[in-house]
């Protein structure tokens, strides 16, 4: 399974979390603590907002570990909301277009997790994309179908609402399939202004999903440190440290909002219209 963060706030180099904490993203793809599988070498991805409306973006296929220009590109960016992401393939090839995070129009979505039985749904649930939509994916992953799907179902309007249709179009396509594998996934997913994460899956065994907040965040001797006030949030796949007090577990079934620098909890059925 694949590690990411999401980070959202004051404007900070991009590398004050990619390389400097002790578990840093970088740390997760060469050893992940909490994942199924310790590494996560097949591939990587960075996008950020800038001054532009639409976000930048770079991936590539190098282990995020072996990419000299990775550290040199996250030192010299600095964002108040961007995503990182280290890939450890379920299947699909190693290329740049299934590396994560996708973008569409202002959008940015990442994922960890899989769909059950994904090469027997796989043509089903691809059916379900819009076509206007549709001409706009360029790889072969399940995560990209997800994000897309979301878009068809009206994300912009209602995310929660689009989230849950998703789900349950992907159970029923699953069923219909006789698929007994689960559907897992922690997903993240920004239009520019807000943070929206999901931890859900059909057997309740989601990948873990934590999140921190205060405010004017910084590292030393490898160990975050927030402020107390409010400002900053940081949505992960894992802690960056050991520091307990710091990071608080998403549950299982829940949706994560942010909105002025605080985090909302919300529980998430997708059977519930």
């Amino acid at each position: 399974m694949c590690r990411w963060l999401a980070y959202q706030g004051r404007p900070i180099p991009i590398d004050t979390l990619l390389f400097k904490p002790a578990n840093s993203l970088i740390h997760q793809s060469l050893s992940a603590q909490r994942g199924h599988v310790p590494t996560n070498g097949d591939g990587f991805g960075l996008g950020w907002y800038g001054h532009l409306r639409k976000p930048g973006l770079y991936r590539d296929t190098m282990p995020a570990w072996n990419d000299l220009n990775l550290r040199s590109v996250s030192e010299q960016i600095q964002s108040g909301l961007f995503f990182a992401h280290v890939r450890a393939s379920t299947g699909t090839s190693t290329a740049r277009v299934n590396c994560h995070p996708f973008r569409y129009d202002r959008w940015l979505f990442m994922h960890n997790g899989q769909i059950g039985g994904w090469p027997v749904v796989r043509r089903a649930v691809e059916n379900l994309i819009a076509d206007d939509l549709y001409a706009f994916r360029e790889g072969s992953t399940d995560s990209e179908v997800i994000f897309y799907l979301l878009l068809t179902n009206g994300v912009a309007e209602d995310v929660h609402a689009a989230f849950a249709r998703t789900c349950r179009q992907i159970g029923e396509a699953m069923a219909a399939y006789g698929i007994i594998e689960p559907l897992r996934l922690t997903a993240c997913l920004t239009d520019g202004e807000r943070l929206y994460a999901l931890r859900h899956s059909s057997d309740r065994a989601s990948p873990t999903l934590f999140y921190a907040l205060g405010g004017g965040i910084s590292v030393d001797q490898g160990c975050c440190r927030f402020e107390s006030s409010q400002g900053d949030v940081l949505v992960l796949s894992e802690p960056l440290d050991a520091i307990e007090a710091v990071w608080h577990e998403v549950p299982e079934g829940h949706m994560l909002t942010t909105s002025g620098g605080r985090v909302e909890l919300h529980p998430f059925d997708p059977t519930l219209r």
